[in-house]
């Protein structure tokens, strides 16, 4: 493949794949802003949404998984961490494994509320998904799936750089 087709078929990715992550965003926002104080997801930012549904992916993380998984500094991803224990969000505690390094969890009374999130995200996609098409929506999934295991053996690299 020729070097400026592989780099505009990259930019074009990109940049649908972040109108993709806009929509998410305007969705969870939305979401958010109608939740407001009657739970906790909706005190929390659209990034801390994000760590969420990474940590929710995976049921528990360390801070420094969470920290290279979302393409921040550890002391960034402590400190969201921190703010989103002490909102109810997020349970901490040490590893079985290693009794100084530390693992956060959904709390499990957020659990319900975090539900209702992937939910409405569900629907916006399920909306998405009907205008594209039948045989679209068909094809994107095919891409997908080979995008995924692209991105799972990425992630798995990732996480076997990270410190025990």
């Amino acid at each position: 493949m020729a070097r400026d087709t592989l780099t505009e078929q990259a930019r074009y990715i990109f940049t649908t794949g972040r109108s993709i992550r806009d929509f998410v965003d305007r969705n969870v926002a939305q979401l958010l802003a109608a939740e407001g104080s009657r739970s906790v997801c909706g005190e929390l930012s659209v990034n801390q949404m994000h760590a969420l549904m990474l940590i929710q992916k995976r049921e528990k993380v360390s801070i420094s998984e969470l920290a290279a998984l979302m393409g921040v500094s550890a002391p960034s991803a402590s400190a969201m961490v921190e703010r989103m224990v002490e909102k109810g969000a997020l349970t901490r505690s040490p590893s079985a494994r290693d009794r100084r390094r530390m693992e956060v969890r959904i709390a499990p009374a957020v659990q319900e509320d975090f539900e209702r999130v992937n939910a409405v995200l569900l629907a916006a996609f399920e909306r998405l998904v009907a205008k594209t098409g039948e045989e679209t929506a068909r094809m994107w999934c095919e891409v997908l799936e080979r995008v995924k295991q692209v991105l799972d053996a990425e992630e798995t690299a990732v996480r076997s750089k990270i410190p025990n």
